[in-house]
């Protein structure tokens, strides 16, 4: 096995004794990859191979699933993704049920916001790009993730939700009306400022008989 059969996948020192088996100080090996510019170390530990060296592309979202997991991709990030949103991102933004933390490496700054065990699983997909999966949000958890999380937003009328969905972040009607209220719905029941969640889903309802 050689280093590049590694691939764009974050690995532990394990695997990496498994490509230099004979190698018996395995840390200090790993030292040596990363001032060569040969691999990345993304916290204590964990580590992915340079695109130099695999000839991949690193997929910030998978590097963001397997920093802190159990976690997905959400909020503003999968809103961009999605193309939902025009604003460009600066930071990868998961939800976890563990607690919140943020990372800074090479690759990019990456935030983790808590949220109840209850609520996490609701309005999650993998998606596969450039032959590696990734857990990311639905436009709709995205969505709902992002108002509510966002501290001191507390929209309590369609009005209010209006100007937020079309003014704030610019998303399209097309966009609106295709969300998927069920997801929503699931949201409402066990998360976070429900009243705003079920405005949420009114507005997109009436939107879709305007």
């Amino acid at each position: 096995m050689k280093l590049k059969d590694v691939g764009n996948i974050p690995f532990r020192l394990s695997v990496l004794q498994s490509v230099f088996p004979n190698n018996t100080a395995i840390t200090a090996k790993a030292k040596r990859l990363e001032d060569a510019g040969d691999i990345v170390r993304l916290k204590p530990g964990l580590y992915v191979i340079s695109p130099t060296i695999s000839e991949k592309m690193v997929n910030e979202f998978l590097i963001a699933n397997h920093l802190h997991g159990p976690s997905y991709v959400s909020m503003q990030t999968a809103l961009r993704y999605y193309g939902l949103i025009p604003e460009h991102v600066v930071e990868i933004i998961s939800l976890t049920p563990r607690r919140a933390k943020t990372f800074s490496n090479k690759i990019g700054r990456f935030k983790y916001v808590h949220c109840p065990d209850s609520y996490f699983p609701i309005g999650i997909t993998s998606i596969i790009d450039e032959s590696v999966s990734f857990l990311i949000a639905t436009p709709e958890k995205a969505l709902c993730d992002l108002m509510s999380y966002t501290a001191n937003l507390n929209l309590r009328y369609i009005s209010e939700i209006r100007t937020y969905i079309k003014e704030d972040l610019r998303m399209e009607r097309e966009d609106i009306i295709g969300l998927n209220t069920e997801i929503l719905r699931e949201c409402a029941c066990v998360g976070r400022k429900k009243t705003m969640i079920n405005q949420l889903i009114k507005f997109i309802e009436y939107e879709r008989n305007v």
